[in-house]
């Protein structure tokens, strides 16, 4: 077994463990429409790091440390879209609600599960900072005569496996205590959160330079 392969798999452990967006994306999306649609957020996320792992097996990451007019563009729609999602689920921290019972949660529909795939699939494909941050962490986990684009795109792979089973853990955990986040103030606390939260690492990317 290739040793910087097990390192890069444990640095990468401990990344995945890191509270992020992705992790209070699929806190709120399951918070709001069951495990399922947290599974669907899952699903959108590890997407979108294939989008970066395909990037790098192009080639075409490297346009993003290169070309500041792209690296640009891209940063401002993802900023832009994590703020939308921290403002909208700030919206729904300030709108009252009854408390909802276990029993009368509806079947999140197809188009609230297509709706949660694709916000985890853009949170993360609209990022320019993750493919950056590849392009610095992974030189030092690849060796002389390594095929770099190949491995590259291996090493993110193991990464977004590692955060595959860790926020499908997350969704199932969470929605086993559905009953008591589905109370009123709990759900607007949680929403208040993961809106701030959402809010700050949008502008966070707005303001990051490369």
């Amino acid at each position: 077994m290739d040793t910087s392969i097990l390192a890069f798999t444990l640095a990468a452990l401990l990344l995945t463990l890191s509270p992020g967006p992705d992790t209070f994306l699929v806190i709120g999306s399951t918070v709001h429409g069951g495990i399922r649609a947290g599974l669907a957020a899952v699903a959108g996320i590890i997407s979108g790091g294939f989008f970066h792992a395909a990037l790098f097996a192009l080639g075409v990451a490297r346009l993003l440390m290169y070309s500041p007019t792209l690296f640009l563009i891209v940063k401002i729609a993802g900023a832009l879209y994590l703020i939308w999602l921290g403002i909208g689920a700030l919206r729904s921290a300030a709108t009252p609600r009854p408390d909802v019972s276990a029993e009368t949660v509806p079947v999140p529909s197809n188009g609230l599960l297509r709706r949660r795939y694709l916000q985890g699939l853009l949170s993360n494909a609209l990022n320019p900072k993750i493919a950056v941050f590849y392009l610095a962490f992974l030189p030092q986990f690849l060796q002389p005569g390594d095929p770099v684009a190949l491995k590259s795109a291996g090493l993110i792979g193991i990464h977004y496996l590692l955060g595959l089973v860790w926020l499908s853990i997350l969704a199932l955990a969470v929605g086993r205590f559905g009953h008591w986040l589905r109370r009123s103030r709990v759900q607007r606390a949680l929403d208040g959160l993961v809106g701030a939260v959402m809010t700050g690492f949008g502008v966070r990317l707005a303001l990051a330079s490369r």
